[in-house]
């Protein structure tokens, strides 16, 4: 399926978005089953972030209500895992707000609690830290991190309207040094910033084109103080609906739905999977809460499905 093909099975099922649910739910049992994969992640190092992407409650640009706080101490990220683990997560990420870490200081102890998770033997750890260097990525891989996660967010053509302290390629280029380094990535989005249908289904053929193993999908949280604080939601079915077109495009990654699912989703979260989807985050997120752990494993169970 090209772009065309993509875009032109999207538009003929909005006013019966049903038929595109069910054919993504058909490839999402051919690859995966019953089974379900979910991550967890910790906000280890908060705020304070020279970047300027519109949306985000951590930028320095912005009054958003993020806490700020420097890199938490190994057993905090330690204890972090252990409790993701024990609420059946598959991986755990390390997340730090801004560019890219300190090597000298940060990623020193990062690749400290990197080891100690390994060890543990309970969960696989990842980490999204910024922009990558080669000499970052080797030091990451020989302590054992198995995943890379970093965000395209959108479209190549729509990147510029929300960020313009870092380039597109920038993104890119951390992504092809996780490739090469060995580590699966996990690399998606954030949805409803004012993008089109087009740059949407663009921006999947992107991830197509890098073939990244894991897309997360993120729906938008509205921060008081940022630029898009005042923006319209997405309405539920044009979420189902990213979700499913992705699955399309996508038919044998992991799509998970992540950021903004309880908000926007409210009582459709479950439909996520009947619309594609194979994963999702639990646990909350970088600043917003979600659904207690229980809540969500409750409901897959209910659901037939096993993390």
């Amino acid at each position: 399926m090209d772009r065309q093909e993509a875009l032109k099975l999207y538009k003929s099922t909005q006013k019966n978005p049903q038929a595109l649910y069910r054919f993504a739910n058909d490839l999402r049992k051919k690859h995966f089953g019953n089974k379900v994969e979910l991550c967890s992640i910790i906000n280890a190092k908060s705020g304070n972030c020279k970047e300027n992407c519109k949306f985000c409650a951590q930028s320095a640009h912005y009054k958003g209500n993020a806490l700020v706080y420097p890199l938490v101490a190994t057993d905090k990220m330690l204890n972090a895992a252990k409790n993701a683990a024990v609420h059946k997560a598959h991986g755990f990420g390390i997340v730090t707000s801004g560019d890219c870490i300190d090597g000298t200081k940060e990623l020193p102890q990062i690749c400290d609690a990197i080891r100690s998770i390994k060890e543990q033997g309970i969960i696989n750890p990842d980490a999204s830290l910024g922009r990558l260097t080669r000499d970052m990525a080797r030091k990451l891989k020989e302590a054992g991190l198995v995943r890379y996660h970093h965000n395209l967010e959108t479209s190549r053509n729509f990147f510029p309207k929300i960020c313009t302290t870092h380039s597109y390629e920038d993104r890119i280029q951390t992504i092809k040094i996780a490739k090469e380094t060995g580590f699966e990535v996990c690399c998606g989005g954030l949805f409803g910033l004012g993008e089109t249908v087009e740059d949407r289904i663009d921006f999947a053929f992107t991830l197509k084109e890098l073939d990244v193993d894991s897309v997360p999908l993120n729906f938008l949280i509205p921060i008081p103080g940022t630029p898009l604080e005042n923006i319209k939601p997405l309405s539920t079915d044009e979420i189902l609906m990213t979700v499913a077109i992705f699955r399309v495009i996508l038919p044998d990654k992991h799509i998970k739905v992540c950021g903004g699912r309880e908000l926007n989703l409210k009582e459709r979260q479950k439909d996520i999977f009947s619309a594609g989807a194979s994963g999702m985050m639990v646990g909350g997120y970088l600043t917003q809460g979600g659904n207690p752990p229980e809540e969500d494993l409750k409901m897959l169970k209910e659901l037939g499905l096993e993390p």
